[in-house]
């Protein structure tokens, strides 16, 4: 007769640590006898070696915890001999995972730059750099205007300036105007760019590239424009305005709802809209304005437009890539009650659903819906209420040289409240602590190429860098 003991195994580990230490079974006939068997577990977590032996025998069994988030795994151990009285027989294994504790997020002190007086911009919105070896920061202003800040100094005059054309190319206060600029890989040669406005006199969103002039690296020709995407907006609020170029060199654009308030259009939803979208198309393989890569996750699905990335956002102000690992990092702007980073990892393909306006934050939308069908959602990583403030701005994952602690911190804010928070994802859960308490009014992050990080006052014109207390 077979015989399996203990009659049960259970494992404990943490999320993150070592596996923990393999435990054996003992495979015996009851009758004196010896058999051949052969052993299996259920689980892709659980193994048992060796596969096979004879009687009386030992059986080693593991579990792999890399991988496995917080939380209680089942499974089993299946000794089965051929013709063998009590074959098979199962023994039942547990794994229970405990969630690693928070590793503590350093503080941050924003902190005016050198030699930068006070306000020296003009409503600041959008804050980058050229990937070109200049180590210049470009700041984009609402009202149309690019500004250069080059070794410690801005430049009198803008790197470009569609605020005083005649006629008017843009419309700008409130949500509109210029909204980003991005510089393609390889700039230094291109010597073009894209940026995002709302156009005159209709407010439509206008994807554009720009050129440098052929005689002054620090001035583009307002004259150069070429139209690369217009999209009609229905309302002058959630116009999203990011512009950016993914780990894959393509060019990803992130699109409001339409505006209004609740999305009375169900854009968010919709699939034969580009409107609450992120996305994706390809501006640089020299075929006229644009093509859709043929790895969109939705371009074969009837009724959803090709250049869909992602669908389900409400105003995603401001997205990045992180510089280090290529994961998509969201931050999208909520309705009354919640604002939400949403995530994407690296290499991930598939079309994601962020929820709105299905959701808000990880909450059922409309407020005091009891039940909605959250399959198939992507829910953020990170919710905050609007105790805490009243419209997140998105930021950059932080990979300079100053902050040794805060490498791998995502930092982002609040354009109200003035609260700067940082996540870091722990296996499958993920940190999260405000890291300062502000003044400022945030409506954008920015990275120089050395991966420092930058805060903007969209009230005074501050330009500032994240640094230690």
């Amino acid at each position: 007769m077979l015989s399996v003991t203990p009659g049960s195994l259970a494992f404990t580990g943490q999320a993150g640590d070592a596996n923990p230490a393999s435990q054996t079974m003992s495979v015996t006939d009851a009758g004196g006898g010896t058999f051949s068997w052969t052993a299996s577990g259920n689980a892709p977590w659980l193994s048992a070696t060796p596969a096979s032996g004879v009687a009386p025998s030992t059986v080693s069994v593991s579990v792999d915890i890399s991988g496995l988030g917080a939380g209680a795994y089942n499974g089993t151990v299946t000794i089965t001999s051929t013709g063998a009285t009590g074959s098979p027989m199962s023994t039942p294994v547990t794994l229970t995972v405990t969630a690693s504790p928070p590793t503590p997020l350093p503080p941050i002190s924003p902190r005016l730059i050198p030699g930068i007086l006070p306000g020296t911009f003009t409503q600041p919105v959008h804050v980058t750099h050229a990937g070109d070896g200049s180590g210049r920061i470009f700041v984009v202003e609402q009202a149309g205007r690019i500004r250069i800040l080059d070794n410690g100094a801005v430049l009198p005059a803008p790197f470009l300036d569609l605020a005083s054309l005649i006629p008017p190319r843009l419309v700008a206060g409130g949500e509109q105007g210029l909204l980003s600029v991005a510089f393609p890989p390889g700039f230094a040669v291109k010597r073009y760019f894209y940026v995002n406005y709302t156009g005159a006199p209709d407010g439509a969103t206008v994807v554009a590239r720009y050129r440098v002039s052929a005689g002054d690296a620090d001035a583009a020709d307002p004259a150069s424009e070429e139209v690369i995407l217009t999209i009609p907006q229905p309302f002058a609020n959630h116009n999203g305005g990011q512009l950016a170029f993914g780990p894959d060199n393509n060019l990803y654009i992130g699109m409001g709802d339409g505006g209004s308030g609740g999305d009375p259009l169900n854009n968010g939803q919709s699939p034969g809209t580009l409107l609450g979208k992120l996305l994706r198309i390809d501006v640089e393989s020299g075929v006229q304005s644009y093509r859709v890569p043929p790895d969109n996750p939705f371009l074969l699905s009837a009724g959803y437009l090709p250049e869909i990335w992602a669908l389900g956002l409400r105003n995603p102000w401001r997205f990045s890539f992180d510089r280090g690992t290529g994961d998509l990092y969201i931050g999208d702007v909520g309705q009354n009650n919640f604002e939400e980073i949403d995530f994407q990892a690296a290499g991930d393909l598939v079309g994601r659903n962020y929820g709105w306006n299905l959701m808000e934050g990880d909450s059922c939308y409309p407020p005091g819906t009891v039940v909605c069908d959250r399959n198939g959602l992507a829910l953020p990583v990170f919710v905050y209420s609007h105790a805490l403030g009243c419209s997140v701005t998105g930021g950059h994952v932080y990979r300079g040289s100053a902050i040794p602690s805060l490498q791998g911190v995502y930092l982002f804010g609040d354009l109200c409240s003035g609260r700067i928070w940082g996540i870091r994802k722990n296996g499958v859960a993920w940190d999260n602590a405000v890291l300062a308490t502000t003044t400022l009014t945030i409506t954008t992050f920015g990275e120089d190429e050395a991966g420092n990080v930058y805060v903007v006052n969209y009230a005074n014109g501050d330009l500032l860098q994240i640094l230690s207390p």
